[in-house]
């Protein structure tokens, strides 16, 4: 497809951003900025908080990790269901009854003012750090994709790309990330869905078809029994479990969504459906993964890990799901830079 067309349609959508950032940000108020006025639906912040969780990383390297990995994927799923339920029924108690804005003042009702900053600053710079890998995965995309043809350099796409992020979470702050979370969310997993289905198509398989022929390459292999190995099952589980407690539960940004909820009880309905959700979701890329390593070799295409999606995508799509396909990647970018 003609890079002038994605990049009219990557601005297109950034101008849809913008509109909703000015729409959600009328009359905002620094209750408003932080805590969205404690008027945010739960199920509003269960499906933004979906694409949040998940970011480019996810819809680029989690399926290019299926060839490698085959399934394993889900050994570290159960351990983020066990951390989903100690955030719901520990943490989120904890956050509402001391009725706090930002979770880390808690260290500092315990442990003192040192420790609140310290904790704040392991925040600030785990986010930095963090982020900006996955700004560079999905901007490094674009710009060889659309970018280079136009001879715009890489650095001035990531900063042009880091000012709209600033535009419109500036003024609206938790009510504007809200609604555009779930804008985001909607395309990305809009995006992942039409692929899936998309290659199921093009190599005439059903879904149970496609997954007999993972089987038989073994790709659906999960569990690794073996104490030696990195991958062994119980070491996933339990990082999976601390990953998504240290990352969502003491995670400013995460926690900021949850607590704009009204009501604890509405927030634990919330955090309950993103672990639902969000599971069906990391299966779905999975699956997705299993599908372009079938297509792969029948298409010719050679690329591996985090390259074999794109490379699929630029190579063999049609040109209305090359559009679909960077809408979903830059709505998984977005969420990743929200609310910092």
């Amino acid at each position: 497809m003609s890079p002038v067309i994605l990049f009219a349609v990557v601005l297109a959508y950034f101008l849809i951003l913008l509109g909703v950032a000015w729409r959600t940000s009328r009359h905002a108020t620094n209750e408003s900025f932080f805590i969205g006025n404690k008027d945010s639906h739960w199920m509003l912040v269960a499906f933004g908080m979906v694409g949040t969780t998940l970011t480019g990383v996810t819809f680029i390297s989690v399926p290019g990790a299926v060839g490698s990995n085959g399934f394993g994927y889900v050994q570290l799923m159960i351990g983020y269901v066990l951390g989903y339920l100690a955030v719901t029924f520990i943490l989120l108690p904890l956050y509402y009854r001391l009725q706090l804005t930002s979770i880390y003042r808690y260290l500092e009702l315990r442990l003192g003012r040192r420790s609140y900053q310290s904790g704040a600053a392991f925040f600030i710079l785990s986010r930095l750090l963090g982020a900006t890998a996955r700004l560079y995965l999905v901007v490094n995309i674009l710009q060889v994709s659309i970018l280079d043809s136009f001879g715009v350099p890489f650095w001035l796409t990531a900063c042009v790309v880091l000012l709209l992020i600033v535009l419109y979470t500036f003024e609206g702050g938790v009510k504007t990330i809200v609604w555009t979370d779930t804008l985001q969310t909607a395309c990305m997993l809009a995006g992942l869905v039409i692929c899936s289905v998309f290659l199921l198509r093009e190599m005439h398989l059903s879904l149970i078809d496609s997954l007999e022929q993972m089987r038989a390459q073994g790709l659906t292999r999960i569990f690794n029994v073996d104490p030696d190995s990195p991958a062994y099952v119980w070491k996933h589980i339990v990082a999976g479990m601390f990953i998504t407690i240290a990352m969502t539960g003491m995670d400013q940004e995460m926690m900021q969504k949850n607590i704009s909820v009204r009501t604890l009880r509405d927030s634990q309905k919330n955090m309950l459906s993103l672990t639902v959700v969000l599971t069906g979701v990391l299966l779905l890329f999975l699956f997705l993964g299993g599908l372009l390593h079938l297509y792969a070799p029948l298409a010719g295409v050679t690329a591996t890990g985090d390259k074999l999606f794109p490379a699929v995508v630029l190579g063999h799509f049609p040109a209305v799901v090359q559009l679909i396909f960077f809408i979903a990647l830059i709505s998984a970018l977005f969420p990743a830079w929200m609310g910092r």
